[in-house]
């Protein structure tokens, strides 16, 4: 049986005194799908920068048996560069991980997405749903092993639904390991391995 690549044991979180999570814990295994759901202000975003690396527990233990670098991240922002264009921040990003054949992984990325027709275009001039299908792609741009997305689905319309559900199940397919909160978690239900209800943790 394959090591967790994620395992939490009595995880909790606190800034100053307030406690935004209390005594979480599971394991992953590779090649699993975790579902994250409770209602807002239940911890959901605070696990996943936990997970991400992005944040440090204050109490308890978290395991991350990947390295940095193989982890993506999709949080609430969407950590793109509003006065460059949707080619121009990929390209940094692609620099900053040392993507391998970096120009066609990002061309391949952006039709995916349907941005390849706005890839000169400013992200100042995206909608809210263009620049959440960049930021899903600069998350991805790596091929991370751990995939963390907070609220993927949102702002997307009806066609950015359909990609990137298809896109989750093409992830799960390739043996990627998969973090997802979600207030719509029917949508990632058939990929789940493991589900967290942080209302009831």
């Amino acid at each position: 049986m394959a090591e967790p690549i994620v395992r939490a044991a009595g995880l909790e979180k606190r800034y100053g005194l307030r406690p935004v999570l209390r005594d979480v814990s599971f394991e992953l295994e590779p090649g699993g799908a975790l579902v994250v759901t409770g209602p807002n202000g239940a911890g959901k975003s605070t696990l996943l920068r936990l997970i991400g690396g992005l944040a440090a527990p204050s109490r308890g233990s978290l395991e991350i048996r990947t390295e940095r670098r193989k982890v993506g991240f999709l949080g609430h922002e969407p950590l793109v560069y509003r006065e460059l264009t949707a080619l121009e921040n990929l390209d940094l990003y692609g620099r900053l991980y040392r993507v391998p054949e970096r120009r066609e992984r990002i061309g391949m990325l952006l039709e995916r997405f349907g941005l390849w027709e706005a890839r000169h275009q400013r992200i100042s001039s995206y909608s809210r749903g263009m620049t959440q299908r960049l930021a899903i792609c600069r998350a991805l741009l790596h091929e991370p092993d751990l995939v963390v997305l907070d609220e993927p689905h949102s702002s997307l319309d009806d066609e950015g639904l359909t990609l990137l559900d298809a896109e989750l199940g093409t992830l799960a397919a390739a043996g990627k390991t998969l973090v997802v909160a979600t207030h719509d978690p029917g949508r990632v239900a058939s990929l789940a391995t493991a589900h967290i209800d942080l209302e009831r943790a």
